[in-house]
Formats: structure tokens, C-alpha cells, sequence
């Protein structure tokens, strides 16, 4: 085992992980010389734990609607007063766990490219057959290698390129990294994957209504990325915002309508979603569960458009967006948090 990075930090968010947080923060340990934990309200004794496993913490005051935009720019601000000449930062959420090697790699991958703000790996999920919403999960994560648009919540970036461009935006319920890309791409910055093994992420998904939350998180991304920054050339997820739009709402909308007001037939227009589905799992080629994966892929676009519209609907009455949370406490936390 390699000795700690003296030039990377490590912040860690969350809130009520139990055990994730207790294997994130001692892979962040065992990588880094400097571990920030940043806890948003937890009741389960998580600022305990990660005091005792030596990390850094941060309570944010949850008098101010919590997102983790906000907990990854109190992170950072509270790494850069306790090292303040560190060059980089690995951010990781609290139910991930950083790979033996990946920092390594990765800093090693920054120190070639120093136009690359943040990099990249493979994020796994740890239990993808426990359900059909944690291989959905595991699906997701699996992005193209090389130069991408953005990076999700597991990244090692430059601070220098963070701080250049302001950090993430506060007010964002979900969808920040992608944000945060944008701007350092406009900023000259690159983004990279690399095909290394970066993080085992725990979804912990068993049932349908947490899998129906987190799309309609997503959808509600989707609709502000593209109120944010959708105008050329960047036309960032306005491709995602229609697609639920049309699948998710005006399909069915023209279906029923046509079948109340013309004939019944319209509702043939409601074929599409399964014919939809099979060219989904067809094009997988075979793919371990092609088919069912397929059918999440296209049913997730009503969830997603129910997003879409919270969040339209909420930018017209001037109310700002409320946190959309899909999974319960972790078990094996211990007491709650003084």
C-alpha cells in the first residue's frame, strides 16, 4: 500500500449513511493526508464516526435548505483553511468508497493534462443484483472513456479551477457537477474519464418509489440545466428536457385527448412505449437485463417530466426548489448526533 497523497485532500458529504460513511471516510484516509466530512443534519451519530476516524468535520446549518452543492463548497472552503497550498481535492459522496489506486492514477493523469480541471472513473455499484434499480444505477455509471461534457459527484479536481469559476451553485437541488462543468468549460478547462476503477457506490434501491423519486430528481435537473445554460452552443440537457416532455407528457397527453375527442384509436399512440422499450433492450445486444433495464429507461421519462414540471412550476411562483430525497437512513449507525 502506497503512502497518503500530501497533495490531494479529500471531502466527503452526507447525511445518515451508517456503515457507507465509516468505509468512505477510511478509504479517504488511507489515500489522503487531509479528509473533510460534511454532514447535513444526520441523527445518526455520522459526525461521531468521522470524528473518530479522524477526518475533519463540518455541520452545515440546516436553518439554510440543504443541497450538496452547498455541503461540497463548505467542504472545500474549510480543506483550503486547514491546508491552504493543497493543489487538488478528491470529492466523494458518503455512500461511495474510493478504490485502492484510483488517486494515484489520477493524479498522475493531472500532472500529463494541465488543461484538465477534473477526472474521472469508473463508479460501481456494490450490490447491482440486489434489484433491478441498483443495476439501473450500476447501467448509469458506465460513461464513455476519454474527454467528457461533465463528471458526477466522485471526481478529483483542481482547486485552482474550481475557485476560478465561483465552486457549484448553492441553490441546485441535484444536477451541480454537470453545472459546475459547463462553466469550467466555457472557463478553457477540460473534463476527462478514465478507464480506471474509482469508486463502489451503495444505491441501497429496493423498492419502486425510490427509484420514482430519484428520476423525478433528474427530471428536475434536466429542466433546470437547460433553464441555466440551454441557449447555443452549449444547449445544455435540452435534448433530456424534451425527451421527457414528449415521452413522459405529450404522448399520453395527445393519446387520451384523441381518444376523448376524435376516437378511441388514438390510444394506439401509447404503442410507442413499448415499442420504444424493445428497440432499447434490442440495440443492448443481449445485455443481462436488457429488457427490464429497457422498461425503466422508458417508464423513468413520466418521473422524469413530473421533475420537469415541479420545476417549472416553481420558477413561475418565484419558490424556490426543495430537496428530493429517495433513500432512507443507512443501518448499524449508532446514536444520534449530539
Amino acid at each position: 500500500m502506497s503512502a497518503p497523497a500530501a497533495d490531494v485532500g479529500v471531502v466527503a458529504i452526507g447525511r445518515n449513511e451508517g456503515e457507507r460513511l465509516r468505509a468512505c471516510l477510511r478509504a479517504a484516509r488511507r489515500d489522503a493526508a487531509h479528509v473533510v466530512y460534511v454532514d447535513s443534519g444526520s441523527t445518526d451519530g455520522s459526525v461521531a464516526a468521522a470524528r473518530a476516524l479522524g477526518a475533519e468535520t463540518v455541520a452545515l446549518d440546516m436553518s439554510i435548505p440543504f443541497t450538496a452543492a452547498r455541503a461540497r463548497n463548505a467542504g472545500l472552503a474549510h480543506l483550503r483553511r486547514i491546508a491552504p497550498r493543497l493543489p487538488l481535492v478528491q470529492f466523494v459522496d458518503g455512500d461511495c468508497e474510493l478504490r485502492e489506486g484510483w488517486i494515484a492514477a489520477a493524479r498522475a493523469f493531472l500532472a500529463r493534462r494541465p488543461e484538465v480541471a477534473a477526472v474521472c472513473g469508473r463508479r460501481r455499484e456494490r450490490r447491482p443484483d440486489a434489484s433491478i434499480y441498483n443495476a439501473a444505477c450500476d447501467a448509469e455509471w458506465d460513461t464513455p472513456v476519454g474527454e467528457a461534457l461533465a463528471c458526477g459527484g466522485d471526481a478529483l479536481m483542481r482547486i485552482e479551477a474550481i475557485e476560478q469559476v465561483g465552486g457549484w451553485r448553492d441553490s441546485l437541488i441535484a444536477g451541480e457537477e454537470p453545472e459546475l462543468c459547463v462553466r469550467l468549460r466555457a472557463a478553457g478547462w477540460r473534463i476527462w474519464r478514465l478507464d480506471a476503477e474509482m469508486t463502489w457506490h451503495d444505491a441501497d434501491m429496493r423498492r419502486f418509489g425510490q427509484w420514482w423519486r430519484r428520476s423525478v430528481r433528474a427530471g428536475h435537473a434536466f429542466a433546470e440545466g437547460a433553464a441555466l445554460h440551454g441557449a447555443p452552443p452549449e444547449r445544455h440537457w435540452v435534448a433530456e428536457t424534451r425527451r421527457a416532455l414528449l415521452w413522459g407528457a405529450a404522448l399520453p397527453a395527445a393519446a387520451l385527448a384523441g381518444a376523448a375527442l376524435v376516437h378511441p384509436a388514438a390510444l394506439g399512440l401509447l404503442a410507442a412505449w413499448p415499442a420504444q422499450t424493445a428497440r432499447l433492450a434490442l440495440r443492448a445486444r443481449g445485455a443481462p437485463r436488457a429488457w427490464p433495464l429497457a422498461a425503466l429507461t422508458v417508464l423513468g421519462k413520466a418521473a422524469e417530466v413530473q421533475g420537469a414540471l415541479r420545476f417549472m412550476a416553481g420558477r413561475a411562483l418565484r419558490r424556490p426548489s426543495r430537496l428530493i430525497e429517495y433513500r432512507r437512513p443507512a443501518r448499524g449507525a449508532g446514536s444520534p448526533d449530539a
